[in-house]
């Protein structure tokens, strides 16, 4: 069975985005496109009808880019569970309402025990406070805790090898 990644609506907005003049977030599309190039063949990819929901805001033409890339991608029921873990999350975490979307992508990633949750957005999701304090959730409830990674991440400790040659 291959590995399960859950793809963040962060992720999608890197893959659609022009080409970004600063150099920082350049250098976070092209990893992100070389992850994906990866990615899309070695490992069953989902997402949630809340990646749906967030990738069709905004502007009309880079949602329909969004969008393109997960096109098949299977989605995953966004059930009361996910719902409840969500709101245990928020109590834990201290975030505010506006964060809640964010924890239920976590959520979604715990309850159907995917392997890697794969996102950019480090303020909220892959962030070491937060992600300790869901962990400590998570091990009260005796639930799977999926490993929260940027794509940048991912390709250095991905399952199977990396896509580039170790350096001596």
């Amino acid at each position: 069975m291959k590995t399960r990644v859950y793809v963040e609506t962060s992720v999608l907005s890197y893959l659609a985005a022009r080409p970004s003049r600063d150099l920082l977030i350049a250098a976070h599309q092209q990893v992100t496109h070389e992850w994906w190039g990866v990615a899309r063949e070695r490992f069953a990819l989902c997402a949630s009808d809340l990646v749906v929901q967030e990738a069709r805001k905004g502007d009309p033409e880079a949602a329909a880019r969004r969008l393109a890339y997960i096109r098949g991608v299977p989605l995953l029921d966004l059930t009361e569970d996910v719902r409840r873990l969500a709101g245990a999350y928020q109590k834990r975490t201290g975030l505010s309402a506006d964060a809640r979307v964010d924890l239920m992508h976590v959520a979604l990633a715990v309850v159907h025990a995917i392997d890697y949750l794969v996102t950019w957005n480090c303020a909220h999701i892959a962030n070491e406070q937060v992600t300790r304090r869901i962990a400590d959730v998570n091990r009260e409830q005796g639930l799977f805790m999926p490993l929260i990674v940027t794509p940048e991440v991912f390709l250095q400790i991905m399952p199977g090898g990396t896509p580039w040659p170790e350096t001596p």
